[in-house]
């Protein structure tokens, strides 16, 4: 398989102008738009020095790339160095959102056990990803950590995106409290992982069209507590469990992600 590459905000399109003027360039800014076959993509920055330095990839050698908003390219490789990597585009795809959105609210965890369940969740499929404040998180984010929380969250998931060769980038939201999850409940579809519910999320009913949002709830170590369960569940919320096995916060989320996917047909 092509090794695949994101566009960031350094990246440049060309495109023969078909007189004697050089190839006309604009910015791309982060999104691929306007590429077509024929053009010239070129990266700089972080992303060239990945493909060059880290991937050492070749001149003629087959590549993708993407914007993460659903473009998709296909491309050789016209030219590889450290700073500058450009690529000529053979192939384009505009590929669609998938729907319904599934979406992972995981609780903050000690250690680097959320981030594991970020990392992934993305390569599973996830759309978004939401922090979760819950009462039992042993970790605590104020103003400051929150913002660098989620600066390190956003640039896991820009990696397991690329690796797992995704069209679309997941979105990594500011973190919430239980509150918003309760309002939440009273339009998507929200499922809360609970070891102890009786339905297993294996047999869950998704009724053809049905494209409300997928919200899964995972919580911190220790489980998530009793009183936010009953406020989630009197919001219209379900809980659902996996198995006879109680599973970390770090895996519970990945595995219920696997689950949807069989039920949707997406594997």
């Amino acid at each position: 398989m092509a090794l695949h590459f994101l566009v960031d905000e350094g990246a440049e399109l060309s495109r023969a102008t078909g007189d004697l003027a050089a190839d006309a360039k604009v910015a791309l800014r982060g999104t691929l738009a306007g590429a077509e076959p024929g053009d010239t993509v070129t990266l700089t920055g972080a992303e060239a020095h990945h493909a060059a330095v880290v991937r050492r990839v070749r001149v003629g050698e087959a590549v993708t790339l993407g914007d993460g908003a659903g473009t998709w390219l296909e491309g050789e490789v016209r030219d590889a160095a450290p700073k500058r990597v450009v690529v000529r585009v053979t192939a384009r795809a505009d590929i669609a959102a998938a729907r319904p959105r599934l979406m992972l609210v995981q609780a903050l965890a000690k250690g680097d056990r959320d981030e594991l369940a970020v990392q992934a969740a993305t390569e599973l499929g996830a759309d978004e990803i939401v922090p979760w404040q819950a009462s039992r998180s042993v970790s605590r984010w104020d103003a400051a950590k929150a913002v660098k929380g989620v600066a390190r969250w956003q640039s896991i998931v820009r990696e397991a995106a690329k690796q797992a060769h995704r069209a679309w980038v997941p979105t990594v939201t500011s973190p919430v409290a239980t509150p918003v999850l309760v309002a939440r409940a009273g339009t998507d579809r929200v499922l809360v992982l609970d070891p102890t519910a009786s339905t297993p999320l294996a047999q869950l009913e998704i009724a053809p069209g049905d494209e409300r949002d997928l919200v899964l709830v995972v919580g911190p170590e220790g489980g998530i507590d009793p009183s936010e369960l009953d406020a989630l569940s009197a919001a219209g919320a379900e809980l659902v469990r996996l198995g006879d096995a109680v599973l970390r916060t770090s895996t519970a989320g990945p595995a219920a992600l696997a689950v949807l996917n069989a039920r949707l047909g997406r594997w």
